[in-house]
């Protein structure tokens, strides 16, 4: 090949290698129901998520046994690091079953919500409840810590991460908390219904 025409592939493929680095950036940050616990990586509802998004880079930054305190310390330099367009906040699930305060537990997600506007990206918050052995009281308080922390961000809100599975126990992994491979497409699509039209924004 020519040095002429070497030159010409180079300035042809130059502007296609820059396309495919300035894909949009979907950054899921949240505890062990991101993080694929128990089961293999490429099964979890965040790879299939990559896989029906060809288009973006699914970050996941997930990261088992995750507070809403740990994740609030954490988020900013994740943020610095992948400046995602948009992001999904899955966390609060470990600060239920640790019985701790639900007004600090939405004041946490009120703040990584900040945290993530405050760097132009777009925010989906995913909620969680608790079994009833938690009690109606701090069980009902919970999952409002959700809805309040949604409301006072402005942003979307996914009610229930675990919805159409929470009481069929054989979809869950021996220690009744994470949900199975085979479970992982319904967890998806419970996040997708809110988040195809932060998607679609662009």
């Amino acid at each position: 090949m020519s040095m002429r025409m070497k030159v010409f592939c180079l300035l042809l493929s130059g502007p296609l290698q820059a396309g495919a680095a300035a894909a949009p950036t979907i950054l899921v940050f949240g505890d062990s129901l991101s993080a694929a616990y128990g089961i293999p990586r490429e099964s979890g509802w965040v790879s299939l998520l990559q896989q029906r998004l060809p288009g973006y880079r699914v970050v996941n930054a997930s990261v088992s046994g995750e507070t809403t305190a740990g994740g609030l310390t954490r988020l900013p330099g994740v943020l610095a690091a992948h400046s995602p367009a948009l992001t999904i906040l899955e966390l609060g699930a470990n600060d239920g079953l640790r019985g701790l305060p639900t007004r600090q537990t939405a004041r946490n997600l009120e703040a990584m919500i900040a945290l993530a506007r405050g760097r132009k990206s777009r925010v989906l918050l995913v909620g969680m409840r608790l079994p009833p052995n938690y009690g109606p009281t701090y069980a009902a308080q919970f999952q409002a810590s959700f809805a309040a922390a949604a409301k006072a961000g402005k942003v979307r809100l996914v009610p229930f991460l675990l919805a159409g599975m929470a009481g069929q126990r054989e979809r869950f992994q021996a220690d009744g908390l994470h949900p199975d491979a085979l479970a992982q497409p319904q967890l998806l699509d419970n996040v997708w219904r809110e988040l195809q039209p932060l998607v679609e924004e662009k």
